[in-house]
C-alpha cells in the first residue's frame, strides 16, 4: 500500500474566508474582519477560518486521493452510498497561517458492513487544528435512525419558521452553482473539477449543502434573541453523513430545507479539551421531495468554557 500522503503547506487568506462565509451566508462574528473585535473574551486575536471551509478542503484533497489510488471502483462495487465526515476541532486557524493536511492510508473493510476510511489531520505551527475520519459506507453513520417521514410538506412552510409538532427550525435555501464555486474557491479547491459550463458538468461538492447548516443555526439563534457578542459559541465537533447519490443529482435552484433542533446539552471533547459543556444539535438537509440529502450532529460550546479549559 502507498505511504500516507503529506501535501505541501497550505494557507488561507482573509479573502478565502470572506468568499466562503459569503457563499454560505455565514454571519458568525468570528469570521468577520471587523466584527470579531466585538466578541467578549475572544482569545483568537483576529478572524478565523470556517470549520466547514476546512472540511471543504478535506473533501477536495480526498477526491484527489481517491483518484490517485483508483478507489472509486471499490466504492461503486460495494455500494458505499454515504460519505461520512467525523471531525473534532482542536484549535482555531487564523488567516495567513500555513497548515499541513495529512491523509492517512486508506483502510478497507469487506465484511457485512463494508467501508473505506481515512484518518485526516490538519495541523499548524501551534499544534492541532482538526482531526478525525472520512468514511465511505453503505448506510449513514450520523443519525441513522432519524425518521423524518412524518413531517408536513416543508415546501408549504414559511422560511425561518418551526415545523409543527417537531421543534425543528426550518431555513430554506436554493442551490446555486455560483455560490458553490465560491465555496470551492474559499476551500482552496479546483472549481474546474466540479463545474464546467462548456462540458455541461454540474457537480456540487458534498460539503457545500452541509456548510449551510451554519446559516440555519445562526438564523435560529438570532430569532431566539441570542447575543452573539456576549455569549459566543464555537464548533467543537461535526459528524455529517451525505447521501452521495442524491448529491450527484443536485442542480442549480434546487430547494434545500435545512432543519435544526434546539440542541441537547452534553459533554465532550474538542476545542477546550475534554469534558466541557456543549450543545449538540441534530441537523438535516431535506430536498423538496422529502428525501434526506444529509444528516448531521453538530456540537458547539460556549467560548467561555473553552477559554477556561485551554486545549
Amino acid at each position: 500500500m502507498p505511504a500516507p500522503e503529506t501535501p505541501a503547506p497550505l494557507q488561507f487568506t482573509q479573502l478565502h474566508i470572506d468568499v466562503a462565509r459569503n457563499a454560505t451566508d455565514d454571519f458568525n462574528l468570528f469570521h468577520d474582519p471587523h466584527k470579531w473585535q466585538r466578541i467578549q473574551g475572544n482569545p483568537f486575536g483576529g478572524p478565523i477560518v470556517l470549520g466547514f471551509q476546512l472540511e471543504g478542503l478535506i473533501e477536495e484533497r480526498l477526491r484527489l486521493y481517491r483518484q490517485a489510488h483508483d478507489e472509486q471502483r471499490l466504492i461503486d462495487a460495494h455500494g458505499l452510498r454515504y460519505s461520512n465526515y467525523q471531525f473534532n476541532f482542536a484549535g482555531a486557524l487564523r488567516p495567513d497561517e500555513p497548515i499541513q493536511l495529512e491523509i492517512k492510508q486508506s483502510r478497507v473493510k469487506r465484511d457485512a458492513s463494508p467501508s473505506l476510511s481515512n484518518r485526516v489531520i490538519i495541523k499548524h505551527g501551534a499544534g492541532m487544528v482538526l482531526m478525525g475520519h472520512k468514511r465511505e459506507t453503505a448506510v449513514p453513520l450520523a443519525l441513522a435512525d432519524a425518521d423524518l417521514s412524518g413531517l408536513n410538506d416543508l415546501n408549504q412552510l414559511p422560511d425561518r419558521s418551526y415545523v409543527p409538532g417537531s421543534g425543528l427550525f426550518c431555513k430554506r435555501k436554493f442551490m446555486s452553482t455560483g455560490h458553490a464555486k465560491n465555496f470551492l474557491a474559499g476551500a482552496l479547491a479546483d472549481q474546474a473539477a466540479w463545474f464546467d459550463e462548456l462540458a455541461e458538468k454540474v457537480r456540487f461538492p458534498e460539503m457545500f449543502p452541509a456548510a449551510l447548516i451554519s446559516c440555519a443555526l445562526l438564523e435560529r439563534a438570532f430569532k431566539q434573541g441570542h447575543d452573539f457578542e456576549r455569549a459566543p459559541m464555537v464548533y467543537t465537533s461535526h459528524h455529517i453523513s451525505v447521501d452521495r447519490q442524491l448529491n450527484a443529482r443536485l442542480k442549480s435552484n434546487d430547494v434545500l430545507h435545512l432543519l435544526v433542533d434546539a440542541g441537547e446539552e452534553t459533554t465532550g471533547q474538542g476545542l477546550g479539551g475534554a469534558g466541557i459543556t456543549q450543545v449538540r444539535h441534530r441537523c438535516f438537509g431535506v430536498l423538496d421531495d422529502g428525501t434526506v440529502l444529509f444528516r448531521a450532529e453538530i456540537a458547539l460550546a460556549p467560548l467561555a468554557a473553552i477559554v477556561r479549559n485551554p486545549a
